[in-house]
């Protein structure tokens, strides 16, 4: 039976595949404004793809890092002490990622719309780069020492590995947001932005690579797992193997699904290697954080598991109503928000 600590990380782990299944998409499409669009018109349809969600879809974030805090609260002094800085700037870069989205619309002159384009895109890029390296980094091991505090220099931050984590994420979530494009738009621009797609699916295949090859040497991610995560790593390369095929054969929904699902194993890859720890110590296997000596106390996990499973359907329930409501293509024939 699944103790209440397992379940617990578990369900971390399904809101943060929410989140870059979701988000990702979102910050594809922001990166794509600033090389897709040809002028102001595709730029505005482009963003108005995600205008109803990318506010939404933000919450997964929130509820993901609160849920560390309420249930594995040494996790999250850890984690969010050791990366302050890249932490700081995930936020700056979604708070102005935000304002961008709502003052772009109403701004009178083309400096600055092109100005908060430029934000646009910079504050798209910048988390799935910063999370990639983020994940990976964890993944690969920090000098944790025996009081749960990391030491860290600045190449346990920047490394190649870490580096290569972060590319990775990046172009997974492009590719995301570019097929999102092609379900959310018509005519040129969704053919425009199949074609790049193409293009891209080739360096994500070699992103992933890349990662997979540094992996087994870097981390444990194939071998304290492997039974597990060496099938998972085979299926993210059919799904993208899938993806192409489906491309060529214009069928954007299963496209979609395919790149989806290709994040979704990626971030579940991570966090199957990581269990039963949720951060791993570069100095000493006994000082790392698991799900045991991290979490709360067993009455905390209680009331917290009763609240979750009474709001969670009523949240799932809005969003689903929320994307059905908006599934239509958005079309430059018509009025647009941002």
């Amino acid at each position: 039976m699944v103790s209440l600590n397992e379940l617990w990380f578990i369900l971390v782990a399904v809101l943060f595949i929410g989140f870059f299944f979701l988000e990702g998409f979102d910050f594809g499409v922001g990166m794509a404004t600033r090389f897709l669009g040809r002028n102001e018109l595709e730029r505005r349809v482009m963003i108005n793809t995600i205008g109803p969600f990318w506010d939404a879809n933000e919450v997964w974030l929130l509820t993901g890092g609160g849920a560390i805090f309420a249930a594995f609260p040494n996790w999250y002094a850890t984690m969010f002490s050791g990366y302050y800085i890249p932490f700081v700037f995930v936020l700056l870069a979604l708070i102005g990622r935000g304002v961008a989205f709502e003052f772009r619309g109403k701004v009178e002159t083309a400096k600055w719309t092109k100005t908060w384009d430029w934000v646009v895109f910079f504050g798209s890029l910048l988390p799935p780069f910063l999370f990639g390296v983020l994940f990976t980094s964890i993944l690969r091991g920090m000098p944790i020492d025996a009081e749960m505090n990391i030491h860290a220099g600045f190449t346990d931050y920047v490394n190649v590995y870490s580096v290569t984590g972060g590319v990775t994420v990046t172009l997974l979530c492009l590719l995301h947001g570019l097929i999102f494009i092609t379900l959310r738009t018509e005519a040129d621009l969704r053919d425009r932005a199949r074609q790049l797609a193409g293009k891209v699916i080739f360096a994500v295949l070699a992103a992933l690579a890349a990662f997979v090859a540094l992996s087994i040497f870097e981390t444990d991610l194939f071998t304290g797992r492997g039974q597990v995560t060496i099938p998972l790593a085979a299926l993210i390369v059919v799904c993208y193997v899938l993806a192409i095929m489906f491309m060529k054969q214009k069928r954007d929904g299963w496209t979609f699904a395919m790149t989806g699902a290709g994040i979704a194993l990626t971030v579940g890859t991570i966090f199957t290697a990581l269990f039963p720890r949720v951060m791993i110590s570069s100095v000493k296997s006994a000082y790392d954080l698991t799900i045991y000596n991290a979490s709360s106390g067993d009455y905390s996990l209680k009331v917290m598991t009763i609240v979750a499973l009474t709001l969670l359907p009523f949240v799932l329930g809005y969003q689903i109503w929320s994307y059905y409501v908006f599934r239509k293509r958005v079309s430059s024939k018509e009025p647009m928000i941002y």
